[in-house]
């Protein structure tokens, strides 16, 4: 699990992050994705810490964090479950296996699960077509050709 404290030593491995990435051109992107690893998600302080040590406004810094798609400012759950909303997925019941998600385990598309366990993201084509519709938890289980009634087994998986 991705630790979401803010700490002192999770501060000291951004520090580390920062300096590796100090003169590097397009540092602050690596700094950023570094820091979402560390922390889970990009809180103010972190970005402020960023922001002093590589002397980068802070306007700029959250400029750059709310336009990519993959940064987020809230903290996520510890297993993440992003389920496939691109045309072919759609088609197939995609909607239908978001739709269990929900009432399984009590959390809306975006949100996370009141004692931290998932959270929910619906995602544009994920390149498995094939597979539709298809989730992915922690952007490493791959879950394909989905039935509604496939939904409380995986979910079990990660309980």
């Amino acid at each position: 699990m991705v630790s979401q404290a803010l700490t002192q030593e999770n501060f000291e491995k951004l520090d580390e992050a920062i300096e590796r990435n100090r003169n590097v051109r397009g540092g602050l992107v690596q700094v950023l994705h570094e820091a979402q690893e560390i922390f889970g998600y990009l809180p103010l302080e972190v970005q402020k810490k960023i922001s002093e040590e590589l002397n980068i406004p802070l306007a700029e810094i959250y400029g750059v964090v709310t336009f990519y798609a993959q940064f987020t400012l809230e903290p996520k759950g510890e297993n993440l479950i992003s389920v496939c909303l691109g045309t072919a997925c759609y088609v197939k019941g995609a909607q239908a296996i978001i739709d269990k998600i929900q009432e399984e385990i009590d959390v809306e598309v975006g949100g996370t699960t009141a004692d931290g366990k998932f959270s929910l993201e619906a995602t544009r084509c994920v390149g498995a077509c094939g597979l539709a519709p298809v989730l992915m938890i922690n952007h490493h289980d791959v879950y394909g050709r989905l039935v509604v009634d496939d939904v409380p087994g995986i979910l079990a998986k990660y309980k």
